[in-house]
């Protein structure tokens, strides 16, 4: 299913005039204040987020997993669901993949499909989570740091595989993400594990193209609940500086114990030229993988303040890749995305309306309180107009949750594909 733009057009006409009173509005209050609108809806245009192929379909619990029908059976329709996406928030300009659930059949029909949809491939993701069909070696103990090299082998092969597809695609950096650990005190040694997946990160990074990045993710539980060999922010660091300058830090917002300091995190990263990329989500306990900005928006804001500082005062750190990484376990998928996706648009919004000179200057002088009302300020400021504004300005929906109900996506995905279609993946 594809969205015309004039669909859009004709769904937002009754509401452009309020839209206008609101933006104008919010447009002369911000110039007043100092701001430069323009420049800020033109930040907010630009700025794309990758959407990952495997949260087009439902999600899963431990116990369960109910699907929301007409899901993406294969790549090309995952590709157009993030088409659909991208058409009504005009910010979802690229698509992450998972090997080896997205391996494309015909690499021309896939690159010719996303082109005319203006979909890019962002990071590529490898599996060594799961055993795949085929295998020699299971992934029961680890994989990058199994105690057998004969498994280490296959998972570093299976890396530079995921990398080649994706060269073939144009993407220009592999993600890491490791489910190796253990479940029980002795079952491993801790310093033996971790060299092991130095030695294999290294060789994957050494077969790298050299305009590629290595992003290096981490997390301090699951599904191992004893020890997990990449658990925190500082392991990810010194494993990447070990790699060499393009392997950095994969930030997901989900992979910390409960009140983690993560926009510290992201400072220091950034300050350390070392972030290299982001996945979105929102918890509650850990790993929930929730709708961006459904529980803790202000902790969201607070990252994006750090995000921005970085981004305009630390030249060293490489572009950021931007993915959501989330699971859909009550919602229709394509509306959690739009949802996540707003999200992310106002948080940067609003961290935008920082000024960054005047909070370094009450922070020179220890004027906490002013410190604290500037960045209040800017959170308690509708940045919704402003949003709108800029999915406007490229083509995109005033309210895209309020078009994909309007225009029934749901309901024809299902008519399309069926009740009983299933995505590929978890």
């Amino acid at each position: 299913m594809r969205i015309e733009r004039e669909q859009i057009q004709d769904n937002d006409k009754k509401n452009i005039a309020h839209h206008q009173e609101d933006f104008d509005f919010i447009s002369n209050r911000l110039t007043k204040n100092g701001h430069n609108v323009d420049a800020i809806v033109t930040k907010l245009s630009n700025f794309q987020v990758a959407v990952p192929s495997w949260a087009l379909g439902a999600g899963g619990t431990r116990f369960a997993r109910f699907s929301y029908k007409g899901e993406p059976a294969n790549l090309e329709q995952k590709i157009e669901d993030v088409g659909v996406l991208h058409a009504l928030t005009q910010t979802a300009g690229a698509v992450s993949l998972h090997i080896p659930w997205d391996v494309p059949e015909d690499y021309t029909a896939i690159k010719e499909l996303a082109n005319s949809l203006h979909i890019k491939f962002d990071a590529v993701n490898s599996n060594t989570f799961q055993d795949q069909i085929g295998n020699k070696e299971s992934y029961k103990y680890g994989s990058l740091g199994h105690i057998n090299k004969d498994v280490r082998d296959q998972a570093i092969a299976h890396n530079m595989e995921v990398a080649k597809i994706g060269e073939r695609l144009g993407s220009k950096s592999l993600t890491v993400w490791l489910a190796d650990g253990t479940s029980f005190p002795g079952q491993n040694n801790f310093q033996d594990a971790l060299a092991n997946t130095e030695d294999s990160l290294k060789k994957i990074y050494n077969n790298l193209a050299l305009d590629w990045k290595l992003l290096i993710e981490y997390k301090p539980y699951e599904p191992n609940f004893y020890s997990t060999i990449i658990q925190d922010w500082g392991t990810s660091l010194m494993l990447a500086n070990s790699c060499g300058e393009r392997a950095t830090t994969l930030v997901d917002l989900g992979h910390h114990l409960p009140n983690t300091n993560i926009e510290q995190i992201v400072a220091t990263l950034m300050w350390k030229g070392k972030l290299g990329g982001f996945h979105f989500n929102d918890s509650k306990y850990g790993d929930d993988d929730l709708t961006v900005g459904s529980i803790k928006p202000y902790a969201l804001f607070l990252i994006f303040n750090e995000l921005v500082y970085g981004m305009e005062n630390n030249p060293k750190n490489p572009e950021l890749s931007w993915m959501i990484d989330a699971s859909h376990n009550l919602k229709d998928p394509l509306e959690d995305l739009i949802q996540s996706l707003d999200a992310i648009q106002e948080a940067y919004a609003k961290a935008l309306l920082i000024d960054q000179k005047v909070l370094k200057e009450a922070q020179k002088i220890n004027d906490v309180t002013t410190c604290q009302e500037i960045l209040q300020n800017a959170y308690r400021t509708d940045v919704r107009p402003l949003v709108a504004e800029a999915r406007l300005q490229v083509g995109g929906a005033l309210d895209p949750l309020q078009v994909y109900r309007k225009l029934g996506i749901r309901k024809n995905l299902i008519n399309e594909r069926g009740s009983d279609s299933k995505a590929s993946g978890l």
